[in-house]
């Protein structure tokens, strides 16, 4: 059974109730609450964290090289600021998908560049909510090492 880690950087817990005219009225645990369906669906073994701290997110990436086949982030904020976090997923040698469920491209440009996307074997953005099933299904199709 393939591994799946799902990380959740800062704010995400604030999901429903934070700027809903961009990220809508989904709250993060509705999200965990389809994923662990989707999980079941294609058979993955699901992990799903969220932190507003670097440094822990950074701790389950690096955990994530034992305990994970692949990795979903939606960095939030940390996608623009976190070389540390993109230091600690080029140590991951599965596929990693990028996750943002507004679409960073159309934003201020404060939210435009993600210096994550580097280490990203592939980026969905703009998806709302359902981005988090996309990534599902894309990892579950995707050659992990």
């Amino acid at each position: 059974m393939k591994r799946v880690m799902i990380l959740n950087g800062p704010n995400l817990n604030l999901l429903g109730v934070r700027e809903p005219h961009i990220y809508g009225t989904t709250t993060l645990d509705q999200i965990k609450a389809s994923c662990e369906e989707q999980a079941k669906e294609l058979r993955l073994a699901l992990s799903f964290h969220q932190s507003n701290h670097e440094g822990v997110l950074v701790d389950l990436i690096q955990s994530a090289r034992q305990d994970a086949d692949a990795i979903i982030i939606n960095p939030a904020g940390y996608s623009f600021t976190s070389i540390a976090m993109l230091d600690a997923m080029k140590a991951f040698e599965g596929p990693i998908v990028e996750l943002h469920i507004s679409n960073i491209h159309a934003r201020d440009k404060y939210h435009r560049h993600s210096v994550l996307s580097q280490a990203a074997t592939a980026v969905i953005c703009g998806l709302g909510p359902y981005g988090y099933v996309a990534a599902m299904l894309a990892v579950a199709q995707m050659p992990t090492h």
